[in-house]
């Protein structure tokens, strides 16, 4: 409709294939490494509904992104399980031609009350977050003092459904490096896939070090000492997570290594805020309003142009060019506004 089939790329030649969509910025935890209490606290003004997306604007800007090549979706928030009725928007989105997958990251709390309904409505897989096995430790590293079995129970819930599931755990260390192990055991006996991200410095205020990463390699190291991992090769390009194979298993683990391995050059997503700005990175600092220039009647032509304006002139390598200058300087937009 808008391009004839061309191809969408960037100065790096990278693809526009998976949109990310934050359709809340609020969240009902407050985990240290996203939306830390001292910042996020009782008094902390969160988005009024008039700037949030409705979801009939969701719908539409999905409808251009899939015409102008994206394939995959992922709703995150905040806690994406926050906004009201949100399997209405999955099933209208699961309609759109040319989306081949919907997923969605969760804390997991809300997903036993609503699993079945999202996997009706054509949601394919869940991201559920757990840093830890340990209630105690959970409790604060979730900022909010909630165990770990209402997340242990989402997860069943998902997986009754029906529903794909991945565990993410933020490894930070001496918080939580302790558990790299009794997670990994865990999520084997449950053939779940466990995803080791490194502690990553998103946004400007939870307080991110260098000395708090545990890379990649290092989290290797303590497994290979339980287990024996044999590597696998990437399912398409543009795939984040490194993933190897309990040997013996069809059970995967895999590493999201932003600050020790980057995978810039291979980035092909784009994310919309929950307030209808475009981000071409995680660690971008500034957005471009589509929000606003669909509301003053822009028709989907000219925000396809705008669109693809955008990411034509995308230069983003964060990660590559990471520094302790651009860490300490540059702004960056919060997580909880864009996902991870």
């Amino acid at each position: 409709m808008f391009l004839q089939n061309k191809l969408i790329t960037d100065t790096m030649n990278r693809p526009l294939r998976d949109l990310r969509i934050s359709v809340i910025d609020r969240c009902n935890f407050r985990c240290k490494y996203c939306m830390p209490a001292e910042v996020f606290g009782h008094d902390f003004v969160f988005l009024p509904k008039s700037e949030l997306l409705t979801y009939e604007e969701i719908e539409r800007l999905a409808h251009i992104f899939a015409e102008l090549g994206v394939e995959k979706i992922r709703l995150t928030g905040g806690e994406p399980l926050l906004r009201k009725d949100l399997p209405v928007l999955v099933n209208n989105l699961a309609k759109i031609e040319g989306i081949k997958d919907i997923a969605l990251t969760t804390n997991g709390v809300l997903l036993t009350k609503q699993a079945d309904a999202l996997k009706e409505a054509g949601l394919k897989r869940v991201n559920v977050s757990l840093d830890s096995l340990n209630d105690k430790l959970f409790g604060e590293i979730n900022g909010r003092q909630v165990g770990v079995q209402p997340v242990l129970d989402g997860i069943h819930a998902a997986k009754e459904a029906g529903l794909g599931i991945k565990v993410n755990m933020v490894v930070k260390k001496g918080l939580n490096d302790s558990e790299i192990v009794p997670m990994a055991k865990y999520c084997k006996e449950q053939q779940i896939q466990l995803r080791f991200i490194e502690y990553m410095d998103v946004g400007s205020t939870n307080g991110w070090r260098m000395d708090d990463v545990v890379t990649k390699k290092e989290i290797f190291q303590i497994l290979n000492e339980h287990f024996e991992l044999e590597s696998l090769y990437p399912d398409y390009f543009g795939e984040v997570a490194k993933r190897y194979r309990y040997k013996g298993t069809q059970v995967e683990v895999g590493f999201i290594t932003s600050v020790s391995e980057a995978f810039c050059s291979s980035c092909t997503r784009a994310r919309l805020s929950a307030d209808g700005k475009i981000y071409t990175c995680l660690f971008s600092g500034n957005g471009h309003d589509m929000k606003n220039f669909m509301r003053e009647g822009n028709s989907d032509e000219e925000m396809a142009k705008r669109i693809i304006d955008i990411w034509n002139h995308r230069t983003d390598r964060y990660s590559d060019e990471r520094t302790a200058e651009t860490v300490a300087n540059r702004k960056k937009i919060e997580m909880s506004y864009i996902g991870g």
